[in-house]
């Protein structure tokens, strides 16, 4: 199909995302970009939140991932349901009782302040690594299929789609996100439904005929019994429930949109409704992979891994599905990077440079230094975007969960030890803890080989990670009934 004319979808649909964004973002506050005025309607806020969870490298990577794992996310996605149970009913009750706008305040309340911004600095890491990695599988996409025809070179690329970000965040952030992701999970969420149906349909197959063919290809095996491998299905639906507990429940950009919700009991709503939601689309995610295999063995496509969606997509279908693909595909990108900037912006300027807490500075100055650090963030997404450019990698899922392992296990176990433990720690050596419990985990990964044999160590890592922290955290701290919050 012709770039011109898929361009010119793609600049249709951001037009109408502005449109969204400047009748969401008028008049906005402070309050509104951080929490959205504590007004988002719950249903919004969990149907857009699908989007935000799923990516672009759901999008892209999960099918693709298909040939060489089967089914075997499913495991993850299962443990993703005990993980929004333990959100909806521990850490949601603790954020609207203290009735937080970052939810790092808590560690401040909890251990002490310098937990309190070790903690947002893990955030802040491990977000931005997280998210420019999303942003770089998607632009990638876009740039071979139609900025390359225009002689456009990748990094313009990149900063044309932050300056079309920072376009429809830069007033309303939150309280406008919450409606554009929306728009966006329905629009990626229909692509899905319509590349299924299609191969489907090219294929000449039902849905139990294709079921059949995939287990005859061995691409529909879910559970995985061999305690060795890390596929293992306890591993996985363990490494899962932390995954969501972590990456949702203490990371800031997932739950500012929860606790932008007025009451408990509707953002509670929002998460289980959205998990059971997220469930279901993960499996037709996975069962568009068998589909794509089967269609790519049938028409001899040599792609494969993050290449194959794109390449059937564009190059074997006709120019309405095409459309249909780039349009879902920015549909999953933008929720990942427009949370992530925004959130970022938010705990920068609340954690780290405690803009609230300054009296010196009138409503308009922080407006203004908000602003600011909401246009750094999106330079820094410019500089790692171009970095993972440089050491790409046949398959980005696999990086973002294995970074994820690292970076968010210190706040897994500094949540994790403020709630369960009755123990004031010396909040000074608290940074290192969290920086020695991830490099132990990085020893552990590069030589498992050697310290393990057979045993394959896998997204576990992550509860390792955290269980080090605690146990780091337990060693410097003393009983104190004054401790729990």
């Amino acid at each position: 199909m012709s770039p011109v004319l898929l361009f010119s979808f793609v600049i249709a649909y951001f037009l109408i995302l502005l449109g969204v964004a400047w009748y969401t973002g008028r008049n906005s506050t402070n309050e509104s970009f951080f929490i959205g005025n504590k007004s988002s309607n719950w249903m919004l806020v969990a149907f857009g939140m699908v989007g935000t969870s799923l990516s672009g490298v759901t999008f892209v990577s999960v099918p693709g991932a298909v040939a060489k794992e089967s089914f075997a996310y499913f495991q993850v996605t299962l443990g993703y349901l005990v993980g929004y149970v333990v959100i909806a009913y521990v850490l949601l009750p603790l954020y609207y009782r203290l009735n937080l706008t970052s939810i790092y305040n808590y560690l401040n309340n909890r251990l002490g302040f310098t937990s309190y911004k070790t903690g947002a600095g893990f955030f802040i890491l491990s977000r931005t690594l997280g998210a420019t990695a999303r942003l770089y599988l998607v632009v990638n996409i876009l740039q071979d299929a139609i900025l390359n025809s225009f002689n456009i070179p990748f990094w313009a690329t990149t900063l044309i789609i932050l300056v079309m970000i920072l376009l429809y965040t830069f007033e309303g952030g939150v309280k406008t996100i919450v409606w554009t992701d929306t728009l966006q999970t329905t629009c990626m969420l229909l692509g899905l439904v319509i590349c299924v149906i299609y191969i489907l349909s090219n294929l000449h197959l039902g849905l139990g005929e294709s079921l059949q063919q995939m287990h005859d290809k061995g691409y529909s095996q879910i559970f995985f019994t061999n305690p060795n491998s890390k596929l293992f299905f306890v591993k996985q639906v363990l490494a899962g429930a932390f995954i969501t507990i972590t990456m949702t429940g203490m990371d800031q950009e997932m739950m500012q949109k929860n606790i932008s919700v007025k009451t408990l009991k509707d953002s509670q709503k929002n998460v289980i409704s959205m998990s059971i939601v997220l469930m279901s689309v993960i499996l037709i995610f996975l069962f568009l992979g068998g589909l794509l295999y089967l269609y790519a063995a049938q028409l001899n496509i040599p792609a494969t891994g993050d290449k194959l969606f794109p390449a059937i997509a564009l190059e074997h279908m006709p120019p309405f599905v095409s459309v249909i693909f780039i349009i879902a595909l920015i549909s999953a990108l933008f929720p990942s990077a427009d949370g992530a900037i925004t959130a970022l912006t938010s705990t920068f300027c609340i954690d780290i440079i405690g803009m609230q807490r300054r009296t010196d500075l009138t409503d308009a100055q922080k407006k203004k230094m908000r602003q600011r650090v909401h246009l750094s963030f999106a330079a820094i997404f410019l500089v790692f975007v171009m970095v993972f450019k440089w050491i790409s990698n046949p398959s980005m899922i696999g990086v973002i969960l294995k970074v994820a392992s690292f970076t968010y296990g210190p706040l897994l176990g500094l949540f994790t030890f403020g709630i369960l433990m009755r123990r004031s720690v010396k909040d000074k050596l608290v940074p290192f803890i969290c920086i020695a419990a991830p490099l132990i985990c990085f020893v552990m990964d590069k030589y498992q080989k050697e310290l393990f044999g057979s045993f394959e160590l896998g997204l576990e890592l992550l509860i390792i990670n955290g269980l080090l922290t605690f146990i780091g955290l337990w060693l410097i701290s003393k009983p104190s009934d004054a401790a729990r919050l």
